[in-house]
């Protein structure tokens, strides 16, 4: 069964330049080596001097998590995260029947 995959964080504002340059290659790469489809996306306003930031990863195996938080780590996109990365999962409808 897939599944889409939405990783929500917050990265410096003044960090924004930096971060989108690394995180686009990271999902790349990913999207090259897995075949799938990815995008990168920012909320507009900044709060606390944060941006919110969203990876998007579409109809990815039950195991893919595993697979983005190991590119993280390798691509070093980490030192740029303030806080957690909340990762939320969704299921195709069309699975689910």
């Amino acid at each position: 069964m897939s599944m889409d995959l939405y990783i929500y964080y917050r990265v410096a504002a003044e960090r924004a330049q930096q971060f989108d340059h690394a995180a686009t290659a990271m999902q790349a790469g990913l999207s090259h080596r897995h075949r799938i489809a990815s995008a990168l996306k920012r909320r507009p306003e900044i709060e606390d001097g944060h941006h919110t930031w969203m990876e998007v990863y579409s109809s990815v195996p039950p195991d893919f998590t595993h697979i983005v938080e190991q590119a993280v780590t390798q691509s070093g996109i980490a030192a740029f995260i303030a806080g957690p990365r909340h990762t939320e999962s969704f299921v195709n409808i069309s699975s689910c029947v």
